[in-house]
């Protein structure tokens, strides 16, 4: 019979490539992640993980099985998560943090409400469009557009449909027109973000399976995508942000989305946590509310056509 125990082992030293390092982090000795490793080998018939003294890859039966191990720990985790939140209340601080436009203006009162459903936990909120370092700064989960490089951590999906919007305001597009494909951007001003450490002034989009990228410019850029929204609403330019950040603004004509003919830029709203060790019963929770509210808020009349 397979250990849980055997399992956490298995899958931490596939993570990090080493056994002593999967050890480490879960306060076992070297000789009993060892055991548990060859434990789990012997039940399963097959060797896992080809080892020396200097290296350790997976082998082809444990770059398979790997995902069913992943699978089987996510199941039962997902279990007790369910049953403790049945017996008690959720109680505890959460840390979150957030892109700025998003949270500012939509997830804030979402997350209001779901404080008020739970008296017992208080939740402290790092709204910025810095990317948070989970492993350096004190932050329990990360709401990201995108998936992350990092492959180490866990992005559970919230909208994973999510794309980029091409907008402007009615105001910019009387004085300037609008662009009919996506090398007219090049003649206009165009609003850019800093994302990270990098300007995203390379925008993408694909029509009849040929992708166009345009290097845009313009006199405005910041690394605030609320600052980014409140420059194409006073009709200082084009924007190029997440379909999320702005439908408030194309559902009240507000905005108008300009190029509909192409598709744009995929930006996945995501999750993050440094490890599936993290997923307690109030992020579970906070994710379980913030898919319902997401799903209530996109299907709101004028969900359709406006954007």
């Amino acid at each position: 019979m397979v250990r849980v125990d055997d399992l956490q082992v298995f899958i931490r030293a596939a993570d990090n490539g080493s056994l002593s390092a999967a050890a480490r982090q879960l306060d076992l000795s070297p000789a009993v992640a060892s055991a548990a490793l060859k434990r789990l080998e012997q039940a399963l018939g097959a060797q896992l993980l080809a080892r020396s003294t200097r290296s350790l890859r997976l082998t082809l039966a444990g770059e398979r099985y790997l995902e069913h191990a992943r699978g089987a720990l996510d199941a039962l985790q997902a279990g007790r998560l369910a049953l403790e939140h049945d017996r008690r209340e959720l109680s505890g601080s959460l840390s979150l943090s957030m892109p700025s436009d998003l949270g500012r203006n939509l997830l804030r009162p979402w997350l209001d409400d779901f404080l008020r459903s739970h008296p017992g936990l208080s939740l402290q909120l790092r709204i910025s469009d810095r990317v948070a370092d989970l492993y350096r700064q004190p932050v329990d989960v990360a709401l990201r557009y995108g998936v992350p490089e990092d492959s180490s951590l866990v992005a559970l999906p919230l909208m994973p449909d999510n794309r980029r919007v091409l907008c402007a305001s009615p105001d910019y597009l009387v004085s300037h027109g609008a662009p009919e494909t996506p090398q007219d951007l090049r003649g206009h001003q165009c609003l850019r973000m800093v994302l990270g450490t990098a300007v995203h002034e390379r925008w993408s989009f694909e029509r009849d399976g040929q992708r166009q990228t345009v290097a845009v410019g313009g006199r405005w850029l910041s690394d605030d995508g609320e600052v980014v929204r409140r420059w194409a609403l006073d009709g200082c330019g084009i924007a190029y942000k997440s379909r999320l950040d702005v439908l408030a603004d194309l559902r009240a004509g507000r905005l108008a989305r300009l190029l509909p003919g192409y598709e744009t830029e995929a930006t996945p709203l995501c999750l993050v946590t440094p490890h599936r060790l993290m997923l307690s019963p109030a992020v579970a929770a906070l994710r379980a509310h913030l898919q319902h509210c997401l799903e209530r808020y996109l299907a709101e009349p004028g969900a359709g056509g406006a954007d």
